[in-house]
């Protein structure tokens, strides 16, 4: 087990990233790229925790174990995906502070019984693709409100003033029942729309209206038809102090209805 020095000598960043189709993997692919590119201005963290939103329980949990499992959580896509390997270390130390951390509103549960899902492993492979900073899942518990979700993501915020790195790996719009085959193919007018208020709304730091997403818009429930791909932007942006800067480091909409558009807070 790698052993954590936490400190207080740099505040990391928190990123939000829009992790798409697991083609995003491809080292063809122009987001992928764009990860990269990103990745080079990256500071390096003590470790990382990854709030995916495949990994969806009745619990608020994490994996205290020293090699997490890679999971293959997708199905009918090339065989190379399938070869991806990410033999990342988890932290013990680390699992045991964010359950110290979130104590005061909520009981984290230990729960091996996951690992690292594609919603992790494959920004992960863009940003840190040596696998060398421990990496600890924390869950999304499904029988949470958008409010808790969010008021958990603000407890973990002072552990980017220790070296821990909070990333958030869903998508701002996600309709896999309305999405287009063409990979390029033309957004639908309401995912545009509804990217855009809530674009916007990060801009106001209105972060009440976007807890609230069920009355953002009056067609969210066509960009958020289920809400596990929307809570990793609530917390990361509840991550946010008043001296970040938010950095958009791709944009775009895939496939009509998932988008890719992912910032970073610094």
């Amino acid at each position: 087990m790698i052993e954590l020095k936490l400190n207080k000598k740099i505040k990391m960043p928190a990123i939000f990233v829009g992790h798409g189709s697991p083609m995003t993997a491809d080292v063809d692919n122009a987001y992928n790229e764009a990860w990269r590119k990103f990745a080079k201005k990256l500071p390096k963290p003590k470790a990382i925790i990854v709030i995916s939103a495949h990994w969806n329980i009745k619990d608020v949990a994490v994996s205290d174990l020293e090699k997490p499992k890679q999971i293959y959580d997708f199905y009918g896509f090339p065989d190379k995906l399938y070869k991806l390997k990410y033999p990342v270390a988890g932290s013990f130390e680390l699992a045991e502070k964010v359950r110290k951390i979130l104590a005061p509103i909520v009981d984290v549960k230990i729960n091996n019984e996951w690992g690292i899902d594609h919603g992790g492993w494959i920004p992960l492979l863009s940003f840190f693709p040596e696998a060398d900073v421990p990496v600890v899942q924390l869950s999304l518990d499904y029988s949470k409100s958008t409010q808790e979700h969010y008021d958990i993501g603000k407890a973990l915020a002072p552990l980017r003033e220790e070296g821990i790195m909070i990333i958030g790996s869903g998508d701002i719009v996600h309709n896999l029942r309305e999405i287009e085959y063409e990979e390029d193919a033309k957004p639908f007018d309401w995912a545009v729309e509804f990217e855009q208020k809530v674009l916007t709304l990060i801009a106001k730091n209105d972060h009440k209206s976007l807890i609230d997403v069920e009355n953002l818009d009056n067609k969210s429930y066509l960009s958020v038809p289920t809400i596990e791909h929307y809570l990793p932007l609530l917390y990361v942006l509840a991550t946010k102090d008043k001296d970040d800067e938010v950095e958009y480091f791709a944009k775009g909409i895939t496939h009509g209805s998932i988008s890719m558009t992912s910032f970073v807070l610094k």
